[in-house]
């Protein structure tokens, strides 16, 4: 055993992962990454993470468990990794997914950083995946509780964090995880989990987009594939692939969002049968199984946090990027959300879509 540094929310499943550490001998040490004030975003709390509120929480689990307690002000770099890219994505007419970029500059980087600097060997999340050492590289497997598995927003990790990564929940179901936390008296052992983008709580994406920009909607042409103008839109922020609700166009026939155009600031519509397509680009590919992939291979892929994966085949471009073609047209596919390839309960690697 060694030491570890253990990334806590505030809410039940990183106070079990420290329990669960500290329970099985190791030298534990707690953190909280402060992110953003509520007023900062403009948003009174309600089922957010990691805000100020959510600092006291973790530090009374730490003060339970009788280990040493840090809060890290990662507000600037959040700011700027996480809420601008998640703006300046949807500027270009993009669907980002902000738990990614949190993770892959934040939470396994800096965090690991911090880590270091306090002689620690290791972080801890309480992300639902496992980590496994196959042939001389480590594997990031799904959780045991498909309906908690996180390894989609996990994708990005590297072999090095990897190495000094552990996830303690990965073999528990969540309903296992609500019950320690009631047996050791957590107070937060029926807290409700996050729901939406922690910085975004009401769901309102173009309303945080105005208030961080500073920028006004700028509004524009709805149009159908022919290009023929149906209306007008209130700002491409405000619609993602795939949308039906809040479009205000009358027609005969359901219409969904197809395309988004930024360049001429037209948001394109189509029936349900036009959004189903075959094939996508995916680009900036993190490989874990391989050092380097295979040029073809067969496989299963998500191009949503909660889809189930779905049989496809891959060719690998010598630009490195990747060429997925479903088996089965898929809905929806959307640019500026993750690609995830899998073979089983293993990720082989993953990236965004174009």
């Amino acid at each position: 055993m060694g030491k570890v540094l253990i990334a806590m929310s505030g809410g039940v499943d990183s106070s079990v992962a420290a329990y669960l550490l500290k329970h099985s001998g190791w030298d534990c040490v707690g953190a909280t990454m402060t992110l953003y004030r509520n007023e900062d975003i403009g948003i009174s709390r309600s089922r957010t993470c990691c805000s100020l509120e959510d600092v006291e929480d973790a530090r009374s689990v730490a003060f339970r468990l009788r280990i040493p307690y840090y809060v890290f002000n990662f507000s600037d770099e959040f700011r700027r990794q996480v809420m601008d890219r998640f703006a300046d994505a949807y500027g270009q007419g993009r669907t980002p997914n902000p738990c990614i970029d949190c993770n892959r500059y934040l939470k396994f980087r800096h965090l690991y950083d911090r880590a270091a600097l306090l002689g620690c060997d290791t972080i801890a999340t309480g992300h639902y995946g496992r980590i496994e050492r196959e042939n001389g590289r480590y594997l990031l497997k799904k959780a045991l509780d498909a309906s908690k598995d996180q390894s989609y927003v996990l994708y990005m990790l590297t072999q090095e964090q990897l190495a000094h990564t552990q996830f303690p929940l990965g073999a528990l179901h969540k309903a296992e995880t609500r019950q320690l936390a009631d047996s050791l008296g957590f107070f937060n052992a029926r807290k409700p989990d996050s729901q939406d983008i922690c910085f975004v709580p009401d769901g309102d994406y173009a309303a945080f987009i105005r208030r961080h920009s500073g920028k006004a909607d700028t509004p524009g042409d709805f149009v159908d594939e022919s290009g023929r103008i149906l209306g007008r839109h209130r700002g491409i922020a405000h619609y993602t692939i795939g949308q039906r609700k809040g479009l205000g166009i009358p027609s005969n026939q359901p219409l969904y969002v197809k395309a988004i155009d930024p360049k001429s600031n037209q948001v394109v519509l189509s029936e349900n049968d036009a959004l189903f397509s075959q094939q996508l680009t995916g680009e900036n590919f993190n490989w874990i199984a391989w050092e380097a992939p295979p040029r073809q291979f067969r496989c299963s892929a998500k191009i949503r946090y909660r889809q189930t994966e779905q049989p496809c085949e891959v060719t690998v471009e010598e630009n490195g990027s990747v060429q997925v073609l479903f088996d089965r047209p898929q809905r929806a596919i959307t640019p500026g959300q993750a690609v995830v390839l899998y073979d089983g309960d293993t990720v082989l690697g993953g990236g965004t879509i174009l």
